[in-house]
């Protein structure tokens, strides 16, 4: 029999079960879920193992408190790290979830060295960043999820604003995750018709604006918590592509060598992620007016990965 994947979820919160309910619904492999507070994963873990019967989900699911267990996985996916609160920004994050992120990256390192790292922790970044620098691995290996989230969220809102179904708006938000995010206009279409032909400017920069301050949007709202679901969908549908080959073009947080005017940090940006993780970075032209944004964008970038 085929050997099956083993996917690693590190962090065992809100995001953790809903990336590991995922990976059991999209038959993407094995699961081991660890959290320091390893009642937490084992809990979670078996209550997904009692929801396997129900829809015929052929997966093993673990919990664990011991990060040898993540050993040989074929995905690592970090959420580990404190959530934001109401009237906190991903920013005020840094210095502390840094600190995670430094004990997450030497388990997988020493326990997990070949594995393909997508980091969700916030400030997504510079965790990204941090995660590679502390692993040493390949930087085409290590990735963050932003641009997923974030590009999902301007299409949710385009299409809601336009009455259209969400498969037919195409868009991409570059940038920084946070609040310089840089939703690109001029390739955003509805089924391949400009959105300008759809939407004014001024409503447009309504949906923009929105969409940059969509995470404190929920925040507000949950006052408890972050966003979860679509932060582990957008997770799942980067890993997808890299076990699977699919090669898709998303937008993701990666580290930058020229591309785009951007040297030395993670930034996100267009890339085709294959069996080989970033197989490689799309450039694309941007009005001057977006170049600027997204330079202002790896300016902050810059300024958070300074902190560390």
């Amino acid at each position: 029999m085929r050997k099956r994947n083993k996917i690693a979820l590190i962090g065992a919160g809100q995001i953790g079960g809903t990336l590991a309910l995922l990976c059991g619904l999209r038959n993407l492999g094995d699961v081991v879920l660890f959290d320091i507070m390893d009642g937490t994963a084992k809990g979670k873990a078996l209550d997904l193992s009692h929801l396997s019967p129900v829809f015929s989900l052929d997966f093993n699911v673990s919990g664990t408190g011991d990060i040898k267990d993540i050993k040989d996985a074929d995905v690592c996916i970090v959420t580990s790290g404190v959530p934001r609160k109401p009237g906190m920004s991903r920013d005020d994050l840094v210095k502390t979830n840094a600190d995670v992120i430094r004990s997450v990256a030497k388990g997988i390192k020493e326990n997990a060295p070949n594995s393909f790292v997508v980091v969700i922790t916030n400030p997504l970044d510079a965790m990204a960043y941090l995660m590679q620098k502390e692993t040493g691995f390949p930087k085409e290996k290590v990735v963050g999820m932003a641009g997923v989230l974030d590009t999902a969220r301007y299409q949710a809102f385009l299409a809601d604003a336009i009455g259209v179904s969400v498969d037919c708006v195409n868009a991409f938000v570059l940038g920084g995750h946070g609040d310089d995010m840089v939703p690109v206009r001029s390739y955003t279409t509805v089924q391949g018709i400009p959105v300008t032909e759809f939407l004014s400017d001024e409503k447009l920069d309504e949906i923009e604006k929105r969409v940059r301050g969509a995470g404190a949007e929920v925040v507000n709202l949950l006052k408890t918590g972050s966003a979860f679901y679509s932060p582990a969908a957008s997770a799942i549908d980067m890993v997808e592509s890299y076990l699977f080959n699919q090669r898709k073009i998303r937008p993701c947080a990666v580290y930058c060598n020229g591309e785009y005017g951007v040297k030395g940090i993670y930034l996100g940006v267009p890339v085709m992620i294959s069996g080989k993780g970033v197989e490689k970075i799309i450039e694309i032209p941007l009005s001057s007016a977006e170049k600027d944004a997204l330079a202002a964008s790896a300016g902050r970038v810059q300024e958070l990965i300074s902190i560390l």
